[in-house]
């Protein structure tokens, strides 16, 4: 007969025990699985939000990390707005002759200050809510030209619907995209319209004015699932966004007004940037009642910037941060700070707790074998005298100890990836990472030596016990 065998024998024996014994062992390995199985899903999404389709952010002068989370994350309170001008700054000059609503705003004829360092830039604008998700102002490039996913080529999809317009003859400027888990938790579908909440979701007024969902993207597993995006020339057009103009009130296109004309801007004349829009009424935006705000009472929250050349970034942030208006951010840097600094003290202390969890496991194994000793000393000194030396005895001890680790440990390790597996499809919609069965964390490979150095070093006692039972006075003689 094996050892092995004559080890399970003896743990049969004692089944209650040893159930009891392997089921602690199994819940602190599930408990380990399960954190670095979470640390795994977390640094996934970390590394594929860290591409974001832009390699630099520009917004008010503040912190760095705040300005990171609002912007990528849409977490924390906005920073402080930047003129529209400053945005213009990145744009090449036919891109701002495109842009001005009104002639002569900017100057057409030049490149901004920025432009042959950008080779794409996005305005981004904050401070509304749809229910509790974050309301964007932005341009239809932030869906046409940005990608994501761990090498940044994934573009955006739609799952229903299209991207919105700068200008729609059905909607005028008010369209809008909706994330997909906003979508799903607010049911919202195609063609619904939804009334922004200005400022605080819960104490801010509702604008009067409604965007039209145009589109609702496809899960991406990036913070944008969670967000409203709204065409940037109609959140411009909302109460209280337009920048008051020498002290003034300034010209709010979001409320009702009476000017010289009767008429309103044709949907031609709306789009035409050189357009006076001053010379019609503007009561309404249906088909573009309204004409674009003037670029002197607008602001951005921040600037999505790609630069043209890995090797210009950093001149080109050094140049913003030199200046009074803005500072560059980093955002990948920022967000993997992040993680160095929150997520990874978090596992380390997680993993701290479940190792802890283990070694109680481990010492209820020891408990275990020893408080039997007393009981099998008598079978022990019937082995010996059967000729088994100390050193099979206790080696027979020490396989029932990793036997009830190893045993408690597997059991562990399909329970927590089974629960992983369970929670896989709810884990993707939120984080687009996928989870499967078997998807192994690199430091499990850690699992099986480090139960049975525990199994080894808990048994060794009573291993020791046995290897000094005294044969004739356990047999009585």
């Amino acid at each position: 007969m094996s050892l092995f065998t004559i080890a399970w024998r003896s743990i049969q024996q004692r089944g209650l025990a040893s159930l009891l014994t392997a089921i602690s062992m199994a819940l602190g390995v599930t408990l380990v699985v399960a954190v670095l199985s979470i640390h795994s899903v977390v640094s996934q999404s970390f590394r594929s939000n860290a591409s974001l389709g832009y390699n630099m952010i520009v917004g008010a002068k503040g912190g760095k990390l705040q300005l990171t989370l609002n912007t990528v994350y849409y977490l924390s309170q906005p920073v402080e707005n930047i003129p529209y001008t400053y945005y213009l700054e990145f744009l090449d000059a036919e891109r701002r002759g495109q842009v001005q609503t009104e002639p002569g705003e900017v100057d057409a004829t030049r490149d901004g200050e920025f432009a042959s360092y950008a080779s794409l830039a996005i305005p981004v604008c904050l401070g509304d809510y749809v229910g509790n998700f974050r309301s964007i102002g932005t341009t239809p490039e932030f869906f046409d030209k940005l990608a994501f996913g761990p090498e940044g080529k994934t573009k955006f999809e739609f799952a229903a619907g299209r991207n919105f317009q700068h200008h729609s003859e059905e909607h005028g400027f008010f369209e809008a995209v909706v994330g997909a888990v906003a979508a799903k938790e607010l049911n919202i579908k195609l063609h619904d319209v939804i009334q922004p909440t200005h400022g605080d979701p819960e104490t801010g007024h509702i604008h009067e004015e409604g965007f039209t969902v145009v589109g609702i993207l496809a899960a991406s597993g990036t913070p944008n699932d969670r967000a409203v995006f709204v065409n940037i020339e109609g959140f411009y057009l909302l109460e209280d966004h337009a920048k008051p103009v020498d002290g003034e009130a300034g010209h709010n296109h979001g409320e009702e007004e009476t000017h010289a004309a009767e008429e309103a801007c044709t949907d031609e004349e709306c789009t035409d940037p050189a357009h006076d829009h001053s010379a019609h009424d503007h009561a309404g935006h249906e088909h573009c009642a309204h004409g674009p705000l003037p670029i002197a009472q607008r602001e951005v929250t921040a600037i999505l910037v790609r630069t043209s050349n890995p090797m210009v970034t950093p001149r080109m942030s050094n140049m913003i941060n030199e200046g009074a208006e803005a500072q560059a951010v980093l955002p990948v840097r920022e967000i993997f700070s992040l993680f160095d600094v929150i997520v990874q003290p978090i596992q380390t202390v997680l993993l701290a707790l479940t190792a802890m969890i283990c070694i109680v496991s481990g010492i209820s194994i020891l408990v275990s074998i020893y408080n039997s000793m007393s009981e099998r000393r008598h079978e022990i000194a019937v082995m010996r005298a059967l000729g088994a030396g100390r050193g099979t005895v206790m080696t027979i001890i020490l396989l029932e100890s990793v036997l009830l680790s190893v045993a408690g440990g597997a059991a562990g390790w399909l329970l927590a990836h089974t629960l992983m597996a369970i929670a896989g499809p709810a884990i993707a919609a939120q984080t687009g990472v996928s989870v499967h069965f078997f998807d192994i964390a690199p430091k499990e490979a850690l699992l099986i030596p480090s139960l049975i150095f525990l199994a080894i070093a808990c048994g060794l006692f009573p291993a020791i016990s046995a290897y000094r039972t005294d044969v004739a006075k356990s047999l009585g003689v």
